[in-house]
């Protein structure tokens, strides 16, 4: 059977048959679809459902990201998530997340400030979603992918687990990705 397509704003059901699920809403006791998408009526649950057809991108425990160091405190470094590895689709929901220092890497760490600054881009994986967003660094090919020298705020390059700034001559301590500044497969804007 073909499902049916349905509109926002489209009645879809009655609440003496089914109660409103994702993707509807209730008034007055019809169902109606919120998003434009496919109908699915589940006699079963008695649930009213409305699939859209381009659903948004919501992260999980285990995906890859490319996150954005924002701030960072005595304990942790606060991130926001700009992108899924291997996903075209924009990130939605909260997107806000830490990574707590004995998660930044596999070794000691002393510092987070060290480790990460203000600015700087990070590979990053997704621990924990709910009730906050946690991320992890302590593996090898997670960190900083792109950092930002402190002093001129020009790119910096990778020399072993520090990074250079050939424009000041001068090297800081992060905790660096194996794969620093070749980072491929993200959403280009």
């Amino acid at each position: 059977m073909k499902a049916k397509v349905v509109f926002p704003g489209q009645r879809v059901a009655v609440v003496e048959e089914y109660i409103p699920g994702e993707g509807t809403y209730e008034i007055g006791g019809d169902i109606y679809a919120s998003q434009m998408g496919e109908l699915n009526l589940d006699p079963q649950e008695r649930v009213a459902r409305v699939r859209g057809f381009n659903p948004p991108l919501e992260l999980k425990v285990g995906d890859i990201v490319l996150a954005s160091v924002k701030d960072s405190r005595p304990s942790m470094v606060i991130v926001d998530v700009e992108a899924v590895e291997g996903n075209e689709r924009a990130v939605t929901g909260r997107t806000e997340g830490t990574i707590h220092i004995s998660k930044i890497s596999d070794q000691y760490t002393e510092d987070v400030k060290r480790e990460m600054r203000i600015a700087d881009l990070v590979r990053a994986r997704v621990v924990q979603v709910k009730p906050s967003l946690q991320l992890t660094t302590n593996e090898p090919p997670l960190g900083v992918v792109r950092g930002l020298c402190t002093r001129d705020r020009r790119p910096m390059v990778k020399q072993g687990r520090q990074l250079y700034c050939e424009s000041c001559e001068r090297t800081e301590p992060r905790k660096v990705s194996t794969v620093y500044d070749s980072v491929v497969g993200w959403r280009k804007d």
